[in-house]
């Protein structure tokens, strides 16, 4: 899954970061709300971690251009100030849930993955296909009952997948949510992550749709 972390003060920015990447995500960064609606004016996240406090541009400005603009990736707010008007403009200007500084990591990432599973329409943090399993709280896998062991990018590739079953994903939009823009991306490498799962899965679990792209079997 791909997020766009817009925050201002280096060294939170480089901690949710490092926290973001080590769970997983593919991060993309601004520090200003100029470049943090350019981002999402013109790239595809799959969420938004965004400061209110910004410079250039303020985060609510932000957020109301986006929405305006019929932009609908899940938004996390950030706020230092504790003020629950700000919280409900935030609400009102299409947030989609929110967090006061100072915050406990594995609660934001908590709150991430509910945005991510709720914009998917999935309600449980474990995402099944039959007899495979998997838990998006531990990023552990199991395919009838037994652990799976996948690389980094094998299991973001599965993961995107799982959250849309039964929808034909292209080749594009995957390299496109797996990597973060300044990554050095190859739509090739994605055949080969997909070679590896139905090897390490089931190899009927990935059905691949002619001249579209990938699509996960629901049963």
């Amino acid at each position: 899954m791909r997020v766009l972390l817009v925050e201002d003060e280096p060294a939170l920015r480089m901690q949710l970061r490092t926290s973001l990447q080590e769970a997983g995500y593919a991060v993309d960064e601004a520090d200003n709300g100029r470049d943090a609606h350019f981002a999402g004016d013109t790239e595809n996240f799959d969420a938004v971690i965004l400061d209110l406090g910004l410079p250039v541009l303020d985060g609510l400005t932000v957020l109301k251009r986006w929405r305006e603009a019929g932009r609908v990736m899940p938004v996390l707010i950030l706020t230092a100030r504790d003020n629950w008007h700000e919280k409900v403009a935030g609400i009102d200007a299409g947030a989609d849930d929110y967090l006061t500084k100072p915050f406990h990591m594995e609660e934001l990432l908590a709150r991430l993955r509910a945005l991510i599973r709720r914009s998917s329409g999935l309600a449980s943090p474990v995402l099944r296909s039959g007899t495979l399993a998997l838990d998006t709280r531990s990023a552990r896998v199991t395919i009838d009952g037994q652990p799976v062991t996948l690389t980094s990018h094998e299991y973001k590739v599965l993961d995107y997948l799982m959250h849309r079953p039964g929808q034909v994903v292209s080749r594009s939009e995957l390299t496109e949510h797996i990597y973060a823009q300044d990554f050095d991306r190859d739509s090739n490498t994605i055949e080969v992550f997909v070679a590896r799962l139905r090897k390490k899965l089931r190899p009927d679990l990935i059905e691949t749709v002619r001249g579209q792209g990938y699509r996960l079997q629901c049963a």
